[in-house]
C-alpha cells in the first residue's frame, strides 16, 4: 500500500498525534517514515541594527529546535522498528517544503497536524496543511 510516508513536524502537541498515526500506519503497511522540519529564514530587514537577535544565534535556535522535532520523529519510528530518515529544511513557505520533499524523497502519502506551526493563522484547517493539500499531487491524510 504504502512504501514512503511523510511526516512534517513542527513540535505542536497536534503534531504529536499526527507522528503517532505515521508511525501506526507505517507499522501497519511496512512503510518507511520520512520527516521534516522547516525552519524560519533570518527577518532580515532594512534596519539591521535593530534587530533583536544576531543572524547566527536566530538561525543556531531554528535549528536546534527543527532537531529536537526531526528527533522526536525517529525516536518514536525507533521504539516501533520503523526506519526513519529526517531532515531540517530552510524555507519562507513551509507547504512548498512539504510538497517539494515528499517529491523528492518519491513519499506515496502525507501524514499531517490539521494546524500547529501558524497559530492564530491557523483556525480551522491550517493554513500550511490547507496549501500541502491544495498542491500535494500525492495522498494527504490530515490529523485531528
Amino acid at each position: 500500500m504504502y512504501k514512503r510516508i511523510l511526516v512534517p513536524t513542527d513540535g505542536s502537541d497536534i503534531t504529536q498525534r499526527a507522528i503517532s498515526t505515521a508511525v501506526s500506519l507505517a507499522k501497519l503497511t511496512g512503510a518507511e517514515v520520512y520527516t521534516i522540519s522547516v525552519k524560519d529564514p533570518y527577518p532580515y530587514s532594512a534596519i539591521s541594527e535593530m534587530q533583536p537577535t544576531l543572524p547566527q544565534e536566530f538561525l543556531d535556535a531554528q535549528e536546534r529546535m527543527a532537531s529536537k522535532n526531526v528527533t522526536q520523529v525517529r525516536e518514536a519510528c525507533a521504539a516501533a522498528g520503523i526506519p526513519c530518515t529526517g531532515h531540517t529544511v530552510e524555507s519562507v513557505s513551509v507547504w512548498e517544503a512539504v510538497v517539494d520533499h515528499a517529491k523528492h524523497n518519491h513519499c506515496d502519502l502525507i501524514v499531517m497536524a490539521s494546524h500547529g506551526r501558524r497559530g492564530v493563522q491557523a483556525l480551522l484547517l491550517g493554513s500550511e496543511t490547507n496549501r500541502v493539500l491544495t498542491h500535494s499531487a500525492i495522498p494527504v491524510l490530515v490529523v485531528r
